[in-house]
C-alpha cells in the first residue's frame, strides 16, 4: 500500500461517519452531512472534530398531551456539553484533511458573503476574499478559520442582519398579541408582540427536505419541559409543540448543519430556556419561507 497525507483526526471521524451520542442515549442511523445548498458534485464535511448528534431528537407523531405535576416541571433539563453550539463550518473534503490555512475554493455562499463583507462581488475565491472571511470567522469564533464562504459562515451573517430590525421586510405579521416568528429563510426564530421584539433574534435549525417546517399560522397547543421524543427516545428540552410533532425544543448538539431537523424548530438550550419563559399556551407561531437545500 503506497502511503499518503496523514488524516488528522477530524477528517478520520468524518470519512468514519459516526454519530456522536450523549452517554446514555441510544444510537440512532447516522445521516452523512450531505452537501450545502448549491454545491453540485462535491460534498462538505465540518471543518473540524464534530462534538455533536447529528441524528435529531424530533417526533413525527402529535404527543401524547397531558398536565405535567409540578413535580415534574420543577426538574430543569441538563445542561448541555461543552462545545456542543461551537460553529464548526462545512469545507471541502481536501481542506479539512491538509488543515490548509486560507482556502482556494469558491464556497456555496460566496457571493453573498462577498456583498455581506462589502467586497467586489464576482462569486470567485481570491486571496483577499480569503483574508477578509477569515477575520469574520476569527472574530465570531467559527472553526475552522480558512476564509471558506460556507453555510455556516453565511448563516452567521443573517443573524447579525437580523438582529437590530428582525421584521425590517415586514415578512412577520403584527398583531397586537404575541407572534413567535420562524423565518425559515434566513434561519432565525424571534417573538414579537405589536412592533416590540420581546425576544431573540436567535438561529436555529428546521426541518430537511421531506421533512419540512411546515409554513403559516399555528398555535403552542401544549409545552412540555422535559419532554422526550417518541422518535429517537432523546430528549427535547423545553418542547412547546404548535403543528403536531412539530415544535420549539432544544438539542444537545449543533444546530449548525447542512442537514435539518424531523420537521421541529431546533434551538440551543439557553436560546430554548429563554423562549421558554416567553411563550404561553395559545400563543400564535407564523412559519414563512424556505430553508436552504430544501
Amino acid at each position: 500500500m503506497t502511503s499518503g497525507p496523514t488524516v488528522p483526526k477530524s477528517a478520520a471521524v468524518l470519512l468514519a461517519a459516526v454519530t456522536l451520542l450523549p452517554a446514555g442515549t441510544a444510537a440512532a442511523a447516522p445521516v452523512p452531512p450531505g452537501p450545502a445548498p448549491g454545491v453540485v458534485g462535491r460534498q462538505l464535511v465540518p471543518g473540524a472534530a464534530p462534538a455533536w448528534q447529528i441524528d435529531t431528537p424530533d417526533q413525527v407523531l402529535p404527543p401524547r398531551v397531558y398536565v405535567p405535576s409540578a413535580r415534574e416541571d420543577a426538574v430543569e433539563p441538563r445542561p448541555a456539553p461543552a462545545g456542543a453550539y461551537d460553529p464548526v463550518e462545512y469545507v471541502p473534503l481536501g481542506d479539512a484533511v491538509t488543515r490548509v490555512a486560507c482556502s482556494r475554493q469558491t464556497g456555496p455562499y460566496q457571493r453573498q458573503v462577498e456583498k455581506w463583507l462589502k467586497l467586489k462581488v464576482d462569486g470567485k475565491q481570491s486571496a483577499a476574499d480569503c483574508r477578509a472571511v477569515r477575520a469574520f470567522q476569527l472574530k465570531y469564533r467559527i472553526k475552522p478559520a480558512i476564509g471558506f464562504a460556507g453555510p455556516v459562515t453565511w448563516a452567521h451573517m443573517m443573524l447579525l442582519s437580523a438582529r437590530k430590525n428582525p421584521n425590517a421586510a415586514k415578512k412577520c405579521p403584527v398583531r397586537t398579541y404575541r407572534v413567535a416568528c420562524v423565518d425559515l429563510a434566513r434561519q432565525v426564530t424571534w417573538v414579537q408582540k405589536g412592533k416590540k421584539v420581546v425576544f431573540g433574534p436567535v438561529p436555529m435549525r428546521s426541518g430537511r427536505a421531506g421533512y419540512r417546517t411546515r409554513t403559516g399560522w399555528h398555535t403552542v397547543y401544549w409545552r412540555h419541559k422535559n419532554h422526550v421524543s417518541t422518535l429517537y427516545g432523546q430528549p427535547m428540552p423545553y418542547a412547546q409543540f404548535f403543528d403536531g410533532g412539530q415544535a420549539f425544543h432544544a438539542v444537545y448538539g449543533t444546530i449548525f448543519t447542512t442537514v435539518g431537523s424531523m420537521g421541529c424548530v431546533n434551538l440551543r438550550l439557553g436560546d430554548a430556556r429563554k423562549l421558554w419563559g416567553v411563550l404561553r399556551k395559545g400563543d400564535r407561531v407564523y412559519v414563512w419561507g424556505r430553508r436552504p437545500g430544501t
